[in-house]
C-alpha cells in the first residue's frame, strides 16, 4: 500500500489529467496542425507568408522535440502510461511531420521565386 501511494505522489499528473492532455492537448495540436498544413498547401505554392509558414512549421517542430524528449524521460524514471503516452504520440507524430515536410515547404517556395523570377523576365522581354 505505502509503494502505491509513493508511485503515485511521484507522478508528473493523474490518469485525469493525462486524458486531457492527451485529448485536448495532443487532439488540438493535430488539429492546428492539419488546418495549418492546409493553409500551407495553398499559400506555399503561391510564394506567401514565407516567413510566417516556416517559422510556424519551426515551431511545432520544435514542440514536439520537446515533447517527445519529455516524453522518453518519463518513461526512463518510470512514469506511468497516461503520462509518458501523450507526450511520445503527440511528441513523435509533430516531430517526423514538421520535420520531414520542412524541407518539401521550402522547397516549393524556392519554385515559388523561380516560377516569379521567370515571370518577371518574361515580362521585360
Amino acid at each position: 500500500m505505502m509503494e502505491l501511494i509513493a508511485q503515485a505522489s511521484n507522478q508528473w499528473w493523474t490518469m485525469n489529467s493525462g486524458t486531457m492532455l492527451g485529448a485536448a492537448g495532443v487532439g488540438g495540436l493535430g488539429a492546428f496542425a492539419g488546418i495549418f498544413g492546409a493553409a500551407t498547401g495553398y499559400l506555399a505554392p503561391r510564394g506567401i507568408a514565407k516567413t510566417a509558414v516556416l517559422s510556424i512549421q519551426g515551431g511545432l517542430g520544435v514542440v514536439g522535440l520537446v515533447a517527445l524528449i519529455a516524453g522518453i524521460v518519463a518513461v526512463s524514471t518510470g512514469q506511468p502510461y497516461h503520462v509518458f503516452y501523450p507526450l511520445l504520440l503527440g511528441g513523435t507524430v509533430l516531430t517526423l511531420v514538421m520535420g520531414v515536410m520542412f524541407p518539401v515547404i521550402r522547397g516549393r517556395y524556392r519554385r515559388a521565386e523561380v516560377r516569379k523570377m521567370e515571370a518577371e523576365e518574361f515580362r521585360r522581354g
